[in-house]
């Protein structure tokens, strides 16, 4: 991937992952990372995204290319109460490796502006078991609806949603 093209992802916020990537990602962090952050996605303006990580992180899988993530679409109004579920979740080792959760900075690959996203990360695409355990696991939640699993790869080629057609490899 360019660096051109990494850059631009790091500013709207994606986490890049390949070996090359996190050597990078490790020396230029982008400033909207903050462990343990405990703001609410309704009061923060200033980024696109924060972040909740797994509290044990040996606990699970590395994050490689082949990883993917579980997309809620959130009604603004509600955005707080439904990140908190899954942050506490997420590190307390229930979820997958990491969450983000769209803040109220106006993005411009956002679906629709009364409603924002979380994103439930895992680690591999190719491991039904481990995303439908995470799936589960956010029913258990309360998340009865049906949501997409998008890869990363899809994200990082631009490939979203539009006009009806879905990019999502899994919609449960």
């Amino acid at each position: 991937m360019g660096k051109k093209r990494q850059s631009g992802y790091r500013a709207l916020g994606y986490r890049l992952r390949s070996t090359e990537s996190v050597r990078a990602e490790e020396q230029i962090r982008p400033v909207d990372v903050i462990a343990g952050d405990e703001r609410r996605p309704s009061e923060v303006f200033e980024q696109y995204w924060l972040y909740a990580e797994r509290g044990e992180a040996d606990s699970y899988p590395e994050h490689g290319d082949r990883g993917g993530k579980w997309m809620l679409f959130i009604k603004t109004a509600q955005i707080d109460e439904w990140w908190a579920k899954i942050k506490a979740a997420t590190e307390s080792g229930l979820l997958g490796s990491s969450a983000k959760v769209a803040t109220m900075k106006p993005n411009p690959n956002a679906a629709a502006n009364y409603t924002r996203l979380i994103c439930v990360c895992t680690y591999d695409v190719d491991d039904e078991r481990d995303c439908l355990r995470v799936r589960h696991a956010l029913r258990d939640l309360g998340v009865t609806w049906k949501i997409p699993y998008k890869t990363d790869a899809d994200t990082y080629a631009g490939r979203y949603s539009r006009n009806g057609v879905r990019v999502s490899k899994r919609y449960e």
